[in-house]
């Protein structure tokens, strides 16, 4: 075999390659882009409505309750929130997506601060993720939203969050509205909250 033959032979794999690469990150993206599929919470889809009002009301979900602490040691539970809708965030400054999105709650935040509870969850395993490390991420990037911190997963394990970033929508009176795993843009934030606060 001529050293022609195998240049083009070597072309030929070369493009099979990249055309198989562009098919599995096609499929990739579509399986883990950057919205994912929205958490469903007592409904078929987060925008489903009922036609039957009280079917929809038992339907409704009860967030549960927790404790997290402030970045001053301060106590803080859900139920300390009530009257006021309530974003739940639960990232970490390791994770890439948590990052991503970050920017995105930093200017919703600065928008809606004053009619939205935003609970911005550092989960604080003490190895992967401090108290420091959490701190450390949101001084250098200048966010101005207050940070709570999961030191025990109590928050973490009562909602199931099993990937993060992991955000829920509470309303005023307690009750999820939805959720979403990965990172959120910040048009999506922006929708449900609108939405929430017409209610």
């Amino acid at each position: 075999m001529n050293s022609k033959t195998k240049l083009i032979l070597g072309i030929i794999a070369f493009v099979l390659f990249l055309g198989i690469a562009y098919t599995a990150y096609s499929s990739l993206s579509e399986n883990y882009g950057p919205t994912q599929e929205p958490m469903t919470q007592g409904q078929d889809k987060p925008d489903a409505q009922s036609a039957d009002p009280a079917a929809q009301e038992e339907k409704k979900t009860e967030a549960p309750n927790f404790t997290v602490y402030g970045t001053d040691g301060t106590e803080h539970r859900l139920s300390d929130f009530r009257g006021k809708p309530v974003v739940l965030n639960f990232w970490a400054s390791w994770c890439p997506p948590c990052r991503e999105e970050m920017p995105h709650f930093n200017e919703v935040y600065a928008q809606y601060k004053d009619d939205v509870a935003f609970l911005m969850v550092d989960l604080v395993d003490g190895q992967r993720e401090t108290e420091e490390s959490g701190q450390a991420f949101v001084d250098k990037e200048g966010y101005d939203f207050p940070i709570y911190l999961d030191k025990n997963h109590q928050a973490a394990s009562v909602y199931g969050v099993s990937t993060i970033p992991t955000t829920l929508f509470i309303d005023g009176e307690g009750y999820i509205v939805t959720g979403y795993r990965g990172p959120l843009k910040k048009s999506t934030l922006e929708t449900i909250l609108k939405d929430m606060l017409k209610q």
